[in-house]
């Protein structure tokens, strides 16, 4: 019996449906893997070696569009145009990628996207933390190999970067800022000179073409290792802003919120951009320490109020609805969420926001539902 190239593709991306369906998140490739394909067969400019698609339609992906056989591209990044091209074309030069930003910038989000659509593989993750090892950066040993046989290539465990290396993909570095100053140095020689040593071996790993780094980092958190002024040059950075407009801010939050209740099988709320509008707007006054009129100062709290947060807020409240109320999104959904992520200091930051109560919320029209909610919550 023979199987058709067709049948076979058409069972792979039933079964790829499939696993999709059950995982709690799936990784960018697969999540969009329509997307990149769509992308794909419509891609007729030049890629760098070993690259998925081109510069232009990686910058597609990420900032949406249309294509000519009418696929609908989503953005998965609310921004500057320029930041992204300017990023995507680091990664086509021998130069490391630094997504740098506050908090909630989606760094991250950027990254993965990047990887999946630079090389169908976003999985090749080196999470920075105060206790990451070298080992997660060079490499490591299989122990029961080492003492079987000695050192030899069978008994080493590579790492993501090394593992990137050898195949020309696209490594990521979460959190750079948080790995200890003497494991960040040992990236100088992986950017430099686009080699990993391997003394115990008297031999190296050497980039194949294709190989590149994105790292990311924010300077808000504590435990933060400034980068040395050697790493940091071997990296083109690039800032990933706050959202600039409140309505950009309010579609990036309505975009990830739908994307993420429907992962968790949240019904969808009516009429919840309301609520997402008056978290946004909440979280914006109290970051810029301005109301939105521009008329009354306001302290700001501890916390960054990222747009990530609010995300968090809005996905909450739709679960708080959907399981505890009558599946509408109302304030008393949002505000314990609120509450949460502006009272980080329980001294100082709760006088920010009863004070932001009593001041704004309450003389604010249309308000009187949201400002009950918040006090129920807060007393």
């Amino acid at each position: 019996m023979t199987v058709s190239a067709t049948t076979t593709t058409t069972a792979a991306t039933a079964t790829t449906a499939a696993v999709n369906a059950e995982v709690l998140r799936p990784h960018a490739e697969d999540a969009f893997a329509d997307e990149l394909k769509a992308l794909a067969a419509a891609d007729d400019r030049p890629r760098p070696e070993r690259w998925r698609l081109s510069p232009w339609a990686v910058a597609t992906y990420l900032l949406g569009g249309a294509l000519p056989d009418g696929t609908v591209i989503t953005p998965k990044y609310v921004g500057p145009r320029r930041l992204v091209e300017v990023a995507v074309t680091t990664l086509a030069t021998d130069r490391a990628l630094l997504l740098l930003g506050v908090p909630g910038t989606a760094k991250t989000w950027v990254s993965e996207h990047l990887a999946a659509a630079v090389s169908g593989d976003s999985t090749l993750l080196v999470q920075g933390t105060a206790g990451t090892p070298e080992e997660a950066v060079r490499y490591g040993w299989n122990y029961a190999q080492l003492l079987a046989h000695g050192p030899s290539r069978d008994a080493l465990v590579p790492s993501p970067l090394m593992r990137a290396m050898s195949e020309g993909m696209t490594a990521r570095i979460e959190e750079l800022t948080r790995i200890p100053a003497d494991v960040q140095d040992s990236l100088i020689t992986i950017l430099s000179e686009k080699t990993l040593p391997l003394p115990e071996l008297g031999q190296e790993v050497q980039a194949v073409r294709g190989f590149n780094v994105i790292a990311t980092a924010n300077d808000r958190d504590r435990g933060v290792n400034e980068l040395s002024s050697a790493l940091r040059r071997r990296f083109n950075t690039v800032v990933l802003p706050l959202p600039a407009t409140p309505e950009a801010e309010v579609d990036i939050v309505s975009r990830r919120v739908d994307q993420v209740g429907r992962s968790l099988d949240l019904p969808p709320a009516p009429d919840g951009l309301a609520e997402i509008r008056r978290v946004v707007t909440v979280f914006r006054e109290l970051r810029d320490g301005v109301t939105t009129d521009g008329r009354t100062k306001l302290k700001s709290p501890s916390g960054t109020l990222s747009t990530a947060e609010a995300i968090s807020v809005v996905t909450n409240g739709l679960a708080l609805a959907a399981h505890f109320g009558d599946g509408v999104l109302r304030p008393g959904d949002v505000a314990a969420g609120i509450l949460g992520a502006v009272v980080r200091d329980p001294a100082a930051d709760r006088v920010v926001w009863q004070e932001y109560l009593e001041t704004v919320v309450r003389e604010r029209d249309g308000w009187k539902d949201f400002y009950r909610a918040c006090r129920e919550v807060s007393v």
